[in-house]
């Protein structure tokens, strides 16, 4: 700004770089609020894997599918989640340490700045009182002139009553005028210095804004690279599973059921007809199939 007690630029920078912090803050206490959910959902996982079994009736390579399923795998993919629950919360712990680290060396470079806007705007301030005060000696001069040169005219007396009233004044103007030319020179040596220390903390802040926001890009990089990677592991743990319903045979477990519990070869003949009612009568009787062996 072109006015030398104004701040608008700082204040700009400054409202920038405490958002971008603000920005670090809501992604570090997103981190969090995810690992709380990871860790609540992998011991539930695991919880439920150990409180809810089901298959314990199969037989064969189906049974130990829903044992390997169960109690292996699915446990697995719990740990996992808690895992990843724990390093997100490593990864919120490195933004805090950042942002912090950040705001500590920045807090230094604000001090300062802070220290010599308010002695530039003193001193500017004390400049313009100064210059205030010299223009009011010099009107107030070139008042007694005006007025002496009518008096001389009218009477000689009230004449040098003036003039003397006027060798004070225009004595008490070179004093303040060379007050104003050292508030000058005071004010420029203090606005170079601010000049050079504003430059100063500009670089130091755009350094600070770049490190941020390569810091910042490279979190988001990691977290997106450790869902990646849960998911990439969720995935060979599930392709286990997988593998494991590859080797389940359907025949064999039928096979190995009627095996297991079988009970004969043949089926059970034909009921035939007993006469019990009349003893009398020539019944014939029902000759009674020979059993036939059956397959499975």
């Amino acid at each position: 700004s072109s006015d030398l007690t104004s701040t608008v630029g700082y204040d700009s920078i400054i409202q920038h770089l405490n958002d971008g912090r603000k920005n670090c803050k809501e992604f570090e206490d997103f981190l969090k609020e995810r690992a709380i959910i990871e860790e609540k959902y992998g011991k539930e996982l695991i919880n439920l894997s150990k409180k809810k079994p089901c298959g314990q009736t199969e037989l064969n390579i189906f049974k130990n599918f829903f044992f390997f399923f169960l109690f292996a795998e699915i446990d697995n993919v719990g740990q996992g989640h808690i895992q990843l629950a724990q390093t997100l919360r490593e990864e919120a712990k490195k933004m805090e340490d950042f942002r912090e680290k950040q705001k500590l060396h920045r807090k230094k470079i604000e001090l300062i700045m802070e220290a010599i806007h308010k002695n530039r705007n003193l001193q500017y301030k004390k400049t313009m009182e100064v210059k205030q005060t010299c223009c009011c000696f010099l009107l107030y001069g070139l008042m007694l002139l005006t007025h002496s040169a009518l008096l001389y005219l009218s009477s000689l007396s009230h004449f040098w009553q003036l003039f003397l009233k006027l060798a004070q004044t225009k004595s008490a103007l070179e004093d303040s005028d060379r007050s104003y030319q050292q508030s000058i020179t005071t004010l420029e040596k203090i606005r170079e210095e601010w000049q050079k220390e504003h430059i100063k903390a500009c670089e130091f802040f755009e350094t600070q804004e770049c490190e941020r926001i390569n810091y910042f890009r490279n979190a988001l990089w990691l977290h997106v690279n450790q869902l990646s990677q849960d998911c990439v592991q969720n995935d060979e743990k599930y392709e286990e599973i997988r593998k494991s319903l590859e080797m389940c045979s359907i025949e064999k477990d039928i096979d190995f059921f009627v095996n297991l519990r079988k009970t004969g070869s043949l089926a059970p003949a034909p009921v035939v007809y007993e006469n019990y009612y009349n003893t009398q009568r020539n019944a014939t009787p029902v000759r009674s199939p020979v059993p036939v062996a059956i397959s499975r």
